[in-house]
């Protein structure tokens, strides 16, 4: 299965050109792009294709430009070769508590939707942790989110939803038709690589890779994105986690 890669993953470990050709070499056929490669879309498209790497999803935040600006974030998309588009989070200050608010942002999304659908574009959802916070009711924003927006692709993050306290399994059997892409990437055991945020190469963490993929396959999930928030050595994690993944 080919497996795809964040280059958020790397954005302390530039330039680019070696990026790509330190992913290309261990086997990666795909990345995920994100806002620090989108300066000049046809230049880093071409160096995609020097090193025979294709970009099918990416990342765009924040949000407000498909709002203020949809049509550069669609030739953006498209001058890359993506086919999905994720929102990966809101701002801090954008994280209430309030599920009236969710339901609001919710609605900005679906309709932002429809001109990414009718462009040709997937368009959807990236979690953190902040969504799995319950409000009085019980209920958590990602809930309301998927309620209220039901055209949203969700792109699963599953570390931050055990980092979130919640049962990656449970969320993902519940919410299998919504679910089209996963984040891989592992948390460390407690005390350690705490200069990498807890993170964890995938398969040197606590997370239980094999029954997750198990699951996610299971439900069709046909992009996996290979991501650390924090890496000390992306070259390292890159290599160690292909790796494992190919074990699964």
């Amino acid at each position: 299965m080919e497996l795809s890669f964040q280059l958020y993953s790397a954005r302390d470990f530039t330039p680019w050109d070696d990026v790509l050709a330190t992913l290309a070499g261990l086997g990666y056929t795909q990345v995920e792009g994100f806002g620090g490669n989108y300066a000049d879309p046809a230049a880093f498209r071409a160096l995609l294709d020097k090193h025979g790497l294709t970009m099918p999803s990416g990342h765009f935040f924040p949000m407000e430009q498909f709002e203020d600006d949809i049509a550069k974030v669609i030739a953006t998309a498209k001058t890359l070769g993506m086919g999905r588009v994720f929102v990966p989070a809101v701002p801090p200050q954008q994280r209430s508590g309030d599920p009236a608010h969710w339901r609001a942002l919710a609605q900005r999304l679906e309709a932002i939707a429809a001109p990414m659908k009718d462009a040709g574009l997937r368009f959807g959802w990236h979690n953190h942790d902040f969504e799995f916070k319950p409000f009085a009711d019980g209920s958590v924003p990602m809930d309301i989110i998927l309620d209220a927006a039901p055209s949203l692709e969700w792109e699963m993050d599953v570390a931050w939803v055990v980092r979130g306290n919640h049962d990656p399994l449970a969320w993902i059997e519940r919410h299998k038709d919504r679910i089209t892409t996963a984040h891989v990437k592992d948390i460390a055991p407690a005390g350690k690589c705490t200069d990498e945020d807890g993170w964890a190469d995938v398969g040197h963490g606590t997370m239980d890779w094999p029954a997750i993929m198990k699951a996610l396959r299971g439900i069709g999930i046909d992009l996996f994105v290979m991501e650390h928030d924090k890496p000390s050595d992306a070259t390292r994690f890159a290599t160690r986690s292909i790796a494992t993944f190919k074990t699964f």
